[in-house]
């Protein structure tokens, strides 16, 4: 949890609703949507102004004669109309900008945290990055589509309605007023302490997601280990850390509200009873005390709506801040101002010059040290050692998903670091360890190499792989949906569809890490064959454990702690004795290994 936690506990505290203006950049592409939404509100405000002239004529106007009556009426009937059609399109308007809006904001968080590098993802777990595109921009969508529009238009009517009270009578208007600062007082103080809860129930239901997300991607894992009691336990501290959280936050608000709504309509029942009594001095009409009383109503809803909506705007305030975190986090891998073009077509030359890298995990430990390694251009190079050694970093250097602390790491002579990412990442196809399966059909999992390719390019690709038997035998054959993260195939079938699709990619240079760990033997020997196959035209990385499927490597490089120990062909390093010997002899009988060394 603590992992998922860092960003949260280093984040500064939102203060002020002003971190909504973050949200301009969206809304200013649909400037004329929102114009139009506002013009909407302004006349609806401006119709229920109106609308309590109507009823004061209609009230004076019941001793007028019939004829006049109706056309009271009528007119006041055309007004209700007008209000229900400027009401509908506000809606519409406003409702639509918020999901373009929110539609908008979403595509620009997916967008940068895709592109993100490993370390971004050291400091935070996916889970909370999805309970912010989820939840947070729930929440701005909530304040865009609705909530501000509704704030607009009580603010309009409490302006205007207070105007209104002013011009009907300005006795019972003082009186009104006096009963403001009673009011916004309540507000101001309870206000802040909502806001810091509100922002608190934010970050609660951000570590629930990361929680709930780490658990369910290795459920067979909790599972296997029994472990479902403490995973539920710790899954059940932080969902009743948000519950407690969010209650204490329904207190407040509960409290907020009913101050407020007292305060409100106990002053305007106060008011009411001297208009009364002035009615009964005939100071004022029976149709000028029901207008203040309707204005009064307008101006005290509008108030409690805008104590209401308070709220709401500091929640979405937090969230912007949130989602602005993420539309601003710095990655620290960046593509150079003006790369180098990778030259074409590529040849494949690969260059590790001083390399020295540390995890930032694992500082103290250097994960490569001083790794000085060519490989030519077509060369299929194997990677061995123990666990740990630095075998698969060279891979991670190589695909630039960090940088070395010194040296460089070059294709065909240039840096990595001269280059944009995409340009040289699409000249290299990956066959990781644990492959990623996607939640889609077998065919475009395999078409995820090449999105272009062809159906045939797809299958042949995969009977290159040896996967076609095992597809053609499936309910949809290659159409068929293989489930999330490929629950429905075996560890070996979903390698071969990884191997798969690393052929359809077709890139100059393959790497392979531990790409044949989950096959039988049989299955072993037949992809052995296409990655051969495929090897011969193209410069080839192998990290392998298990060095049977390295023996006819061009070259075997072995590391130990970060460093290279020893190059060579595989009976010329067992020659040699050392490290690679001593895993030679751990995996060969005696047999093969007496053969080899003579």
């Amino acid at each position: 949890m603590a992992r998922g936690t860092k960003l949260i506990a280093d984040r500064p505290t939102t203060k002020r609703i002003g971190a909504l203006r973050a949200l301009w950049p969206f809304i200013r592409p649909y400037r004329w949507l929102l114009l139009a939404a506002m013009a909407a509100l302004a006349v609806t405000a401006g119709i229920s102004l109106v609308l309590p002239l109507a009823v004061r004529r209609v009230v004076d106007g019941f001793g007028a004669g019939a004829h006049l009556l109706d056309q009271y009426f009528g007119a006041a009937l055309a007004i209700v109309a007008l209000l229900a059609l400027g009401t509908g399109l506000r809606y519409y308007l406003v409702t639509r900008l918020g999901e373009r809006v929110v539609a908008d904001i979403r595509k620009a968080v997916f967008d940068r945290v895709i592109a993100m590098s490993p370390a971004f993802y050291e400091r935070v777990l996916t889970g909370e990055i999805i309970s912010r595109i989820t939840t947070d921009t729930t929440l701005i969508q909530s304040v865009i589509g609705s909530s501000v529009s509704i704030a607009l238009r009580n603010l309009l009517i409490l302006i205007g309605g207070m105007a209104m009270l002013i011009w009907t009578s300005a006795k019972l208007s003082m009186l009104l007023l006096v009963l403001v600062p009673v009011i916004v007082v309540p507000i101001i103080v309870l206000g802040r302490r909502l806001r810091g809860l509100s922002r608190e129930t934010q970050d609660w239901i951000a570590q629930s997601s990361g929680a709930a997300s780490e658990s369910l991607l290795a459920a067979q894992t909790v599972q296997a280990f029994t472990q479902e009691g403490p995973t539920r336990a710790r899954f059940d501290t932080v969902t009743e850390g948000a519950f407690d959280v969010a209650l204490r936050r329904v207190r407040v608000r509960t409290i907020m509200t009913v101050i407020v709504i007292f305060l409100i309509f106990a002053g305007v029942l106060g008011v009411l009873w001297i208009g009364a009594r002035d009615v009964r001095l005939h100071t004022m009409s029976v149709g000028e005390l029901v207008q203040f009383v309707i204005y009064a109503v307008l101006v005290a809803g509008a108030v409690g709506a805008l104590s209401e909506i308070w709220g709401e705007l500091q929640r979405a305030a937090g969230a912007t801040e949130r989602l602005t975190e993420l539309l601003t986090a710095q990655d620290s891998l960046r593509d150079p101002a003006h790369p180098v073009p990778l030259p074409r077509p590529v040849q494949g030359r690969i260059g590790f010059d001083a390399v020295t890298f540390h995890y930032p995990s694992r500082p103290d430990r250097s994960a490569l040290d001083d790794v000085n390694l060519d490989i030519a251009a077509g060369e299929t190079v194997a990677l061995v050692g123990p666990s740990g050694a630095g075998k698969t970093t060279v891979i991670q250097l190589l695909l630039r998903f960090w940088d070395p602390d010194a040296g460089a790491v070059r294709i065909d002579g240039i840096d990595l670091r001269d280059m944009a990412r995409a340009d040289f990442r699409r000249s290299i196809a990956l066959v990781p360890q644990d492959p990623v399966i996607f939640a889609a059909s077998a065919r475009e999992n395999i078409r995820f190499g090449r999105p272009d390719a062809t159906d045939a390019e797809v299958e042949a690709a995969a009977r290159a792989a040896h996967a076609d038997e095992f597809l053609t035998q499936l309910p949809d054959g290659y159409d068929s949906y293989v489930g999330e993260r490929g629950v429905m195939l075996s560890g070996g079938q979903k390698q071969r569809i990884a191997i798969a699709r690393a052929i359809l990619r077709d890139a100059p240079i393959l790497l392979l890490d531990e790409a044949t760990s989950a096959l039988d033997a049989e299955s072993e020997r037949l992809v052995q064959e296409a990655v051969d196959e495929l090897a011969r035209t193209r410069t080839t990385i192998i990290v392998a454990h298990r060095l049977a499927t390295v023996k006819k490597a061009d070259r075997i490089v072995v590391f130990d702690h970060g460093r290279i120990v020893a190059q060579g062909r595989h009976d010329e390093l067992v020659a040699q004795g050392g490290l690679y010997a001593r895993l030679a002899r751990l995996q060969f009988t005696e047999g093969p290994l007496s053969e080899a060394a003579e």
